[in-house]
């Protein structure tokens, strides 16, 4: 009987295990896995973010709420069950430039000295601003529910310049997205390209 017992506990503790990381990653039996499609979409969205922070900051509006907005909708800060482990490595960052946290990529996009987590070096990506953001996707590994995507972006600044970024981005489902995007950004690495 001692037996049987610790039987139906492991399993229990299995099942509930496989649960929780379906739930996390918003794979639940019968749910489409992650497309080419998919990615794409989220790699627009997260451009036409960028955009959107910079113009509302253009403006005189909430830029910083807009950054929030564009974190939580695209990145895993909210999902994964350690709040630090979200991979976030910013082109433009050298003293910090890992960001395991929300408040390290918001002051990374935007640079409020009023928010948690502000870190001095930052100047506000997102805020620079950008009119426009394009990108190129050569390679894309989909696994099931993760996709990683490498490529470039170009930036437009309000002088007509573009700004070539490289890359690499890891996804997971989303299970409850708030945007065209279905997934979350669990790695996020760019950089500028190599210059001899």
């Amino acid at each position: 009987m001692a037996n049987l017992q610790a039987l139906c506990a492991l399993l229990l503790a299995v099942s509930t295990a496989a649960t929780r990381r379906n739930l996390r990653f918003g794979m639940m039996h019968g749910e489409d896995t992650i497309t080419f499609d998919d990615v794409d979409t989220c790699l627009q969205v997260w451009s036409d973010g960028i955009v959107t922070i910079g113009s509302v900051y253009q403006e005189g509006g909430d830029y910083t709420a807009a950054a929030k907005t564009h974190i939580n909708d695209l990145y895993a800060y909210d999902v994964v069950e350690d709040p630090n482990s979200v991979l976030f490595k910013p082109t433009l960052a050298s003293e910090v430039p890992f960001r395991p946290t929300f408040g390290g990529a918001l002051s990374y996009f935007v640079a409020d000295p009023s928010e948690e987590g502000y870190i001095d070096e930052d100047n506000g990506f997102a805020i620079a601003p950008y009119t426009a953001v394009r990108y190129e996707i050569p390679g894309v590994f989909i696994d099931s529910d993760s996709a990683t995507a490498m490529g470039e972006y170009w930036f437009t600044g309000l002088d007509g310049n573009e700004t070539k970024v490289e890359y690499t981005f890891q996804y997971m489902m989303n299970s409850d997205p708030t945007t065209d995007c279905k997934l979350k950004i669990v790695t996020h690495h760019s950089s500028l390209p190599y210059t001899p």
